[in-house]
């Protein structure tokens, strides 16, 4: 059976910025064009003083009893806050997690050319996650495992040191190496 009352909840809350006719409140606390204070106003004499300046009445601290709205250029000040967010996010700094898989009874050919994977992604500034597969009954024997992680990690301590200890996950045992601080070079942009 269905109720035929309306529910009490709310429409979804916007993150938007609200601005000029927007604003659905009977007073605002007003902040001029400079930053000055203008006092506590009606939304109409708000709306007219920014209509006046030829500028947006912008809600700043919509939270805020009465709401805090400040006189500005709504256009510019997007424009400027996209700069300053394309900005930081040029001056992050990307982890990348590269994955190296090897099986407790490797040949020691192949160990040599996977510990040259590993000292190459550590070169480059990547953390390097090792995974040993166990199979059948191989999985009887983790220290098989464990003590091929550790020679790694011994082979490789110049150039990174272990972040992660290993650990039996599964079938899997993974260990995950970081790079030294000192040694991090630039990685490679993908072109």
């Amino acid at each position: 059976m269905q109720s035929t009352q309306p529910s009490n909840r709310g429409g979804p809350i916007s993150s938007e910025t609200r601005i000029n006719d927007r604003i659905r409140v009977p007073e605002v606390r007003l902040v001029g064009p400079n930053g000055e204070q203008v006092g506590i106003v009606r939304i109409e004499d708000a709306l007219r003083l920014a209509q006046e300046a030829d500028l947006d009445l912008v809600e700043v601290a919509p939270q805020a009893r009465p709401p805090v709205c400040k006189l500005m250029d709504y256009g510019k000040f997007k424009y400027e806050s996209a700069q300053k967010a394309r900005e930081s996010r040029r001056n992050q700094q990307q982890t990348v997690i590269k994955e190296q898989k090897l099986r407790p009874k490797i040949d020691p050919h192949d160990y040599e050319t996977k510990k040259g994977h590993v000292s190459r992604f550590l070169n480059q500034g990547h953390k390097v996650k090792v995974t040993i597969m166990f199979r059948g009954r191989e999985q009887s024997r983790p220290e098989l495992g464990f003590r091929l992680l550790q020679r790694l990690a011994d082979d490789v301590s110049e150039l990174g040191f272990i972040e992660a200890n290993p650990k039996q996950d599964g079938r899997n045992m993974i260990m995950v190496l970081a790079p030294h601080k000192t040694n991090k070079t630039k990685p490679k942009a993908n072109a």
